[in-house]
């Protein structure tokens, strides 16, 4: 253990809740007979195996600049007791609020409270703040999770994915050697009370973190996740009474180790009301590829916005026609080279070269870039449609093409257009990067970007007049710089993590693999991720994962889309005898009017079926 300001001690509790539900909390706490402030992580994840090794690293090291570092299952999870929230989140907010108070009124807390949270925690911790500002004093939120559209268009990408991992976590029981005897009990009430919530999740605005922020926030990210956009939104909602600093860099989902130290002078300033200059801290500090660059205020007055014209700057090669309108019509396996939309740090998370996708696209190029280009913020698109404009997908590629010709996405962005307007805002995904001299910009558009998006059932895809549409960049002052200082992350020393042995599967998948049928004009996709495997923990217990997530579509044949995803659990105390089994089935596919959705759960004790349930459900396709 390295060496802190004070030593620490770990001690497992129980929090009752007024309508006696008892919480399963983890307290790291500094030995000090002064009380601290609360670091308070609340979230649906196991903190006894899921979350372990981040919480063994992260929590005793806020513990040792003097907090209490608390974490804490939600309601029906991990150890917890109680049936686990609907999936609206209204239960998990007000046992929140309920856990503030609870936490305030320790001896050992100074009564002031920061929220912590990353992924559907973060955007739970600003919830939860939104609820209870009086009871927060701050909040650090981590690539908050957003809905489950983009652009008003349906999501494929991760939906089903989701939903199963979300009804197999919450199906995970309790553990005997934390709960006792009481975990069967617990286990059966936990069951019983499970529904799929992929209704919910393909609902309009279903899941969206708030756009402004109720107590001072510290809102982190990586360039390439999909809360970037929440988290600029948070950073321009920000005002003098309730701040908000934002870090933008080249990280995967979660919370980094880079931004910890950060973090940490945003509760001294807040929480001990320590001088740590975290307000005279740039709003936004960003890494653009090369190096660290500072933004104050958002929007800096640094970044200017540049048109280029689609008939003009950018233009496509396209065949010669009297026709002023550019037709764009996509094959149904456009955007099989799209990447992960939410990328973990794994190799085939990030989207290849991208010329494959831009032979299936409309594309409009720029010429040479004379000098480097660097974009900060948000790209946009103002499209004309022929009218009368139907409803359908646009869908918006930003690339950088080499000298040699490879092609790397900038942003990508997606909008749902509803006639009768035939002018159309597409806003891409915010990017921090530096295109290089030489490089010419290249504007793709598809009217489909499957595993994505849901195809649109009719795909007659749209026409398009250049003459009068642009692209909008962001682009920031080349000598911006100089008069900035320079951005520095500390890097903190944090514990060792707990000694987990993980035994990699014999036969690894790919992590994503394509396949083309050519006799059946088919395409499948299929996705395994790298964390599969078996994980011992040093506490005896033995968690064994494999997840498959399969994608298919004929590449005519928009409503052929079909989406599943099998996911096994296995936990098993070797020592005790314990083992328990579940498995999970998710199948989602499309008619023209509706999502059809068909979910399967088993539970096995010892090797025999003890719980088993199948949903199907059938969803108004309101959009597509």
């Amino acid at each position: 253990m390295p060496s802190y300001s004070y030593r620490t001690v770990r001690e497992d509790v129980r929090v009752p809740l007024p309508d006696g539900t008892e919480l399963y909390a983890r307290l790291w706490r500094p030995v000090t007979d002064d009380p601290v402030p609360v670091v308070l992580e609340y979230s649906g994840g196991r903190l006894t195996d899921w979350t372990a090794a981040d919480d063994a690293r992260r929590h005793p090291w806020y513990a040792g600049h003097g907090y209490a570092a608390v974490r804490v299952d939600a309601r029906g999870c991990g150890n917890s007791g109680g049936r686990p929230d609907d999936g609206a989140g209204e239960q998990d907010l007000t046992d929140g609020a309920d856990l503030l108070r609870r936490l305030a009124a320790e001896p050992w807390c100074t009564g002031r409270i920061g929220l912590l949270g990353s992924g559907a925690a973060g955007a739970g911790a600003l919830r939860l703040a939104a609820r209870a500002p009086d009871a927060v004093h701050a909040v650090v939120t981590a690539c908050p999770d957003g809905g489950h559209r983009l652009g008003g268009a349906a999501l494929a990408a991760d939906l089903h994915t989701r939903a199963g991992a979300r009804l197999t976590d919450a199906a995970r029981p309790p553990d005997p050697q934390y709960v006792g005897d009481d975990w069967r009990a617990m286990w059966r009430e936990r069951l019983e009370a499970l529904e799929p919530d992929l209704p919910a999740r393909l609902a309009a605005g279903w899941g969206e973190p708030p756009a402004t922020a109720a107590v001072p926030t510290l809102a982190v990210a990586g360039w390439g996740d999909p809360s970037c956009a929440a988290v600029l939104r948070l950073l321009a909602a920000g005002t003098a009474a309730v701040p908000v600093r934002a870090l933008l860099g080249p990280w995967p989902h979660g919370l980094p180790d880079d931004a910890l130290a950060e973090t940490l002078r945003w509760w001294d300033h807040w929480l001990k009301g320590a001088d740590t200059g975290a307000l005279r801290t740039p709003a936004l500090r960003s890494w653009t590829g090369d190096r660290w660059t500072a933004a104050d205020p958002w929007p800096p007055p640094d970044v200017r916005t540049v048109r280029y014209g689609l008939d003009g700057p950018l233009r496509t090669a396209g065949t010669a026609s009297d026709d002023r309108y550019v037709h764009v019509r996509s094959p149904q396996h456009t955007g099989l080279n799209a990447g992960a939309y939410v990328p973990l740090g794994r190799p085939a998370d990030r989207p290849p070269d991208q010329r494959e996708e831009d032979g299936r696209s409309v594309c409009f190029d720029s010429l040479p870039l004379p000098e480097p280009l660097e974009l900060l913020g948000a790209p946009s698109l103002r499209l004309r449609l022929r009218p009368p404009a139907e409803a359908g997908p646009v869908i918006a590629r930003l690339c950088a093409v080499a000298p040699d010709g490879t092609s790397t996405l900038l942003a990508r962005g997606a909008r749902l257009a509803t006639p009768p307007a035939p002018d159309i805002t597409v806003e891409l995904a915010p990017a921090g990067l530096t295109v290089p001299p030489g490089h010419r910009l290249r504007l793709a558009l598809s009217s489909t970007y499957w595993p994505w998006l849901w195809p649109d059932p009719e795909p007659a895809g749209f026409g398009l007049d250049p003459s009068h549409s642009a692209l909008i960049l962001p682009v920031r002052h080349l000598a911006a710089d100089p008069d900035t200082a320079p951005v520095v992350l500390a890097s903190p020393t944090l514990p060792l993590p707990p000694p987990v042995h993980v035994t990699e599967p014999l036969t690894a998948r790919p992590e994503r693999l394509t396949v083309h049928d050519i006799a059946r004009h088919e395409w499948r996709t299929e996705l395994s991720p790298a964390t599969d495997g078996t994980r011992t923990h040093p506490d005896g217990l033995v968690r064994d994962e494999h997840t498959v997530t399969a994608y298919r579509i004929l590449t005519a044949a928009p409503t052929s889309a079909q989406a599943r995803s099998d996911r096994t659990v296995r936990l098993e105390r070797p020592a005790i005898g314990w083992d328990i089994t579940l498995r999970t089935r998710t199948e989602l596919r499309c008619t023209p009017t509706h999502f059809l959705t068909r979910t399967q759960l088993t539970a096995l004790e010892a090797g025999d079926i003890v719980f088993t349930r199948e949903w199907q459900q059938q969803i108004p396709r309101t959009a597509p």
